[in-house]
């Protein structure tokens, strides 16, 4: 027959996974703080690298760890192919952080080629809205006219308005950043392996 527990030693048992959890909290806290950093740094909140590493470093030795996988995290979920030209800074200021949290010397020259794909997509992107622009303009031209002359007046429309159009604007721009999402997830997976 089992040995009955006394109440002192339910108690010191029970403390010890209540010491256990407090452990893993800290460090879940530790953990959303780096995210926090990472946000505010890409929000410009947090005004430079340098601030950046600063906030850091403030953080206790045993929770270092911890802010950088929150940084990290959040770092990698915005690598990502760029909307327009704004997003051209994003991308700048986001490898700067990446640097920051991971000190492998292959990083600065992966990020280069990143930064040198992006304006490359971004220069595609233009050229095939450009593209498709043409393609629709005498379709355009001549819902245009229509209208002006059911309404007596001159109409312009923007293309967007037409299904045909956007339908197949949609479908071109979903193809050219599938040829791009390859690359981004090759890259991903890369700056993953550099911070280990």
């Amino acid at each position: 027959m089992g040995r009955i527990k006394s109440a002192l030693e339910l108690a010191l048992e029970r403390t010890e996974q209540i010491q256990g959890d407090k452990s893993s909290l800290e460090q879940h806290d530790a953990r959303q703080q780096g995210k926090k950093l990472a946000n505010e740094y890409l929000e410009g909140v947090i005004s430079s690298p340098g601030a950046l590493e600063t906030a850091l470093k403030k953080n206790p030795e045993t929770m270092k760890a911890a802010v950088r996988q929150g940084l990290f995290e959040v770092f990698l979920a915005r690598i990502s192919l760029p909307q327009d030209e704004n997003d051209v800074k994003r991308i700048e200021t986001l490898g700067k952080g990446l640097q920051i949290i991971i000190h492998d010397a292959r990083l600065p020259s992966l990020w280069k080629q990143f930064q040198a794909m992006a304006a490359r997509y971004l220069d595609e992107a233009a050229q095939y809205e450009d593209a498709i622009k043409r393609q629709f303009a005498p379709q355009l031209r001549q819902k245009e006219a229509e209208l002006s002359q059911r309404l007596g007046q001159e109409v312009h429309i923007d293309p967007f308005q037409i299904p045909e159009f956007a339908a197949f604007y949609k479908k071109n721009m979903d193809a050219l950043k599938s040829n791009y999402e390859a690359a981004i997830q090759d890259l991903r997976e890369q700056v993953s392996g550099f911070l280990s």
